[in-house]
């Protein structure tokens, strides 16, 4: 089952699989408008403040996997393909450390590692299962605000084998009303507050501080330094995006709290280990160009050393795979149609090694088409770059993923940063103004 928004809403897709009690993995992907943002009228669950034009931002402004048996929801991702999220929602219970302790087991599929670290700290008594299973059920009903709002975009279907062991087991239909009543309700945020990504920051600290109880004032000070976003807060809270929005709301509309545009999609790429990541002058950043082609190879290569890249061509897909465990490349560019080993077989066979799960790769093909675009993105490749390309397409998309200042880039994984003062938010839906007032 596959086919574009524009012909059948997402409710109806999720009917369908609902009733038809099927198992596996729904694709969705949203795209971006030059016109205005996608999803609930001005809500976006892109980045609405670039247009599609732009040259630094790729076709499509977000992607998510849902996850199901017998028609049932039992998970949902976002395009982020790293642990930040699941760090988000730990943050409530103060167990974001305990994710540095553990690694993904075997149920950590290609489509879902962020389950497979879930379970690992349920298993290691690291997270009681009962905050487990709260974070699945925020994740989805997350995943649904976002989705039941999109017009633009395309879908498929595949039926597989589901995530096991499952830690929920929803019903859509259950949750359709209660989604559909906040989708209205933000509307009535707009223009104020336009996007879950939107961060708030504080323009007039004295207003604001007078306000607020000082313990308030405080948290939100904390949180808007941290440049934390809406969707970013709700997750820390325990709390749906809906009520923070409109928390926020009443500071928002009287001036003394600005929300700024949401978080260059860029961010979305995978976050890497400080020991992967970390490079040195001595130490240039490295990249694999898989490609059976001579001219391909050569080309990347002429493009990209003279700008300081170490570039090693590989033309076999199977000699490709023992070389890149010796080489462990900053970044992986890969051609999809090659002998013996296509490229999606080569990056499905990649991510499942832990090493590679947060390595970007780059899909290099003269195909141009929906079905190839989901295909990579089903073997969880991070980009998408159509043949022949130039050398500023080249670029962008090769720094996209490699900070190139000094050959230096940062660990943007610590939260360390980020010590909120959780306890003295409290949230309430019946008051215009949801924070506590002095």
């Amino acid at each position: 089952m596959q086919g574009e928004l524009s012909e059948i809403d997402i409710r109806s897709i999720l009917q369908l699989i609902e009733l038809g009690q099927r198992t596996g993995e729904l694709f969705v992907e949203a795209y971006s408008s030059q016109s205005r943002p996608t999803g609930i009228d001005s809500f976006s669950v892109g980045d609405p403040y670039l247009s599609s034009s732009s040259p630094l931002r790729s076709e499509t402004s977000a992607s998510w996997f849902v996850f199901f048996v017998h028609g049932r929801i039992l998970y949902s991702s976002d395009n982020s393909n790293n642990l930040q999220r699941l760090r988000d929602y730990l943050q409530r219970y103060d167990r974001t450390h305990c994710l540095d302790e553990v690694s993904a087991p075997a149920i950590a599929t290609i489509n879902a590692p962020e389950y497979g670290h879930l379970w690992s700290l349920i298993e290691n008594k690291l997270l009681p299962p009962q905050h487990g299973k709260a974070i699945v059920e925020g994740m989805i009903r997350e995943t649904l605000f976002d989705l039941l709002g999109l017009h633009q975009g395309s879908f498929i279907f595949e039926t597989s084998a589901p995530l096991s062991p499952p830690l929920v087991n929803i019903e859509f239909s259950a949750l359709v009303g209660d989604t559909m009543k906040q989708m209205q309700a933000w509307k009535q945020l707009h223009p104020h507050i336009q996007s879950p990504d939107q961060c708030p920051s504080i323009d007039n600290h004295a207003t604001l501080r007078t306000a607020l109880k000082s313990s308030t004032y405080q948290t939100l000070r904390q949180w808007t330094e941290n440049s934390a976003s809406i969707r970013q807060l709700a997750r820390y809270l325990n709390r749906d995006v809906l009520s923070v929005a409109k928390a926020l709301y009443p500071y928002v509309r009287q001036g003394i709290v600005q929300m700024s545009p949401p978080k260059h999609l860029n961010q979305n790429a995978p976050n890497h280990s400080q020991d992967d990541q970390t490079l040195t002058p001595q130490a240039p950043p490295r990249i694999v160009c898989i490609d059976d082609g001579i001219a391909c190879r050569q080309t990347v290569e002429a493009m990209l050393q003279p700008r300081g890249y170490n570039v090693t061509t590989i033309a076999s897909p199977l000699d490709a795979l023992k070389a890149v465990f010796q080489i462990k490349p900053h970044l992986i560019l890969c051609d999809i149609a090659m002998p013996e080993l296509n490229g999606y077989e080569l990056c499905a066979m990649l991510r499942k090694a832990t090493v590679f799960r947060q390595i970007p790769i780059v899909m290099l093909t003269g195909k141009d088409g929906f079905i190839d675009r989901v295909k990579a993105r089903m073997v969880r490749a991070d980009d998408y770059l159509t043949k022949p390309f130039s050398d500023q397409e080249l670029f962008t998309v090769v720094e996209r993923y490699i900070k190139t200042d000094a050959f230096v880039a940062s660990d943007t994984t610590k939260t360390s940063a980020h010590s909120f003062l959780l306890g003295n938010f409290e949230i309430s839906d019946n008051s215009e103004s949801d924070f506590p007032q002095s």
